[in-house]
């Protein structure tokens, strides 16, 4: 048997890592500025994260939805707290693509509707509703395209505006920051603007914070930037630092019936062992305030830098936008500074998505090997 080829990869294979750092057999250190797609956290092997999951596997690993799990609701005690959401349901799923996915089908039950409203740029996930949603015809095959979705640019209000002035919509869907669109913010005083526009026409507004979420951004979600309130927020990646998990926060006016939502390893003993883990060592160690801190200092060094034509983000979400493409760069920055970065849907546009406990000492390693790698294209 082989493997199904779905990547093109690299030649490089990590064994292990320890904070910021991924290692191969050969003991070869990389620094990781991309997080596996945006999902380490707090940095590989964070010894609280071990010991957390550890200790759960020894006592139970998985059981069903069927019977009571208090890990899952002093998750989302934790969550609200450290959130500010604390009046919000949470429903725990595995990955970010379930957690949307449940999110449209959850606004079409409310509203009674089917229509979407997506924009340009969008990445939602694979899954049927919510790579509908998605911006790629490419990674939709027919049975997928069933659903009526509408895509918009971002931060023109009046083309919203007059879609669900046609009152046909149950739903507007919008990332915090595009991610795989190459790390788009959405104007704060158009996020503030759509929740009451979405409810004057009988619309729900959905925050996709799979990637921007879980501090990332220097907020606890991206939205927060704004003074935005959505009806619901999706979750994943940073969630559980590696272990599968994703979340629908859901505004407590809507009110679940019997058999809406299901799920069989959402919120699992150990996925939420994971969670709790995570959200312990944000609040320890202050990882949104550092997040912010140390995503302002790289942009910052960026800018100087006079390297880019663009350096865009929040956080530790950072977009670097160049003239050419960026997959040469990448290639120089891994196999001759041991650096992973991350690519986006357009071409010219590199990702940064490092840990949120990224030191100031590796934020000017990054610096510099962007400089050498650029000085020796």
């Amino acid at each position: 048997m082989t493997l199904f080829d779905v990547y093109s990869l690299y030649p490089i294979e990590p064994v292990r890592g320890q904070g910021t750092y991924v290692y191969t057999e050969s003991g070869e250190a990389y620094l990781d500025c991309y997080g596996g797609h945006a999902v380490i956290s707090i940095g590989h092997a964070h010894p609280h994260y071990v010991q957390k999951i550890t200790e759960q596997v020894g006592k139970l690993g998985f059981y069903s939805n069927s019977v009571e799990n208090k890990l899952q609701l002093e998750l989302a005690v934790k969550l609200g707290e450290q959130s500010g959401l604390d009046d919000y349901q949470l429903f725990l799923v595995s990955s970010g693509a379930e957690a949307n996915e449940n999110a449209l089908k959850l606004a079409s039950f409310h509203t009674g509707r089917s229509r979407i409203i997506a924009f340009r740029g969008a990445f939602h996930g694979r899954t049927s509703a919510a790579v509908n949603a998605t911006d790629n015809e490419a990674i939709k095959a027919p049975i997928n395209r069933n659903y009526p979705v509408t895509f918009l640019d971002i931060n023109q209000l009046d083309t919203v505006r007059r879609e669900l002035e046609r009152g046909d919509v149950a739903a507007v869907i919008i990332e915090g920051i595009q991610g795989v669109g190459g790390i788009h913010v959405p104007d704060a005083d158009y996020l503030e603007a759509l929740p009451e526009l979405c409810h004057r026409h009988g619309a729900l507004l959905i925050l996709d914070e799979v990637q921007s979420g879980y501090g990332r951004s220097g907020k606890f979600f991206a939205f927060q930037h704004s003074g935005v309130r959505p009806d619901i927020i999706t979750m994943a990646k940073g969630m559980g630092n590696g272990f599968p998990i994703g979340g629908v926060l859901i505004a407590p006016e809507i009110r679940p019936k019997a058999g809406m939502l299901g799920t069989t390893f959402g919120g699992s003993h150990l996925a939420c062992a994971a969670g709790i883990a995570v959200l312990d060592v944000i609040a320890r160690e202050d990882l949104v305030a550092r997040a912010q801190v140390q995503g302002d200092y790289l942009m910052q060094a960026m800018r100087q830098t006079g390297l880019f034509t663009e350096v865009r983000g929040h956080g530790l979400m950072i977009g670097l936008q160049m003239n050419e493409p960026i997959a040469p760069l990448r290639k120089r920055l891994l196999f001759e500074h041991h650096v992973f970065t991350g690519s986006s849907k357009d071409p010219n546009t590199i990702r940064l998505l490092p840990p949120l406990n990224i030191t100031r000492e590796e934020c000017e390693r990054v610096v510099e090997a962007f400089g050498e790698a650029l000085v020796t294209s």
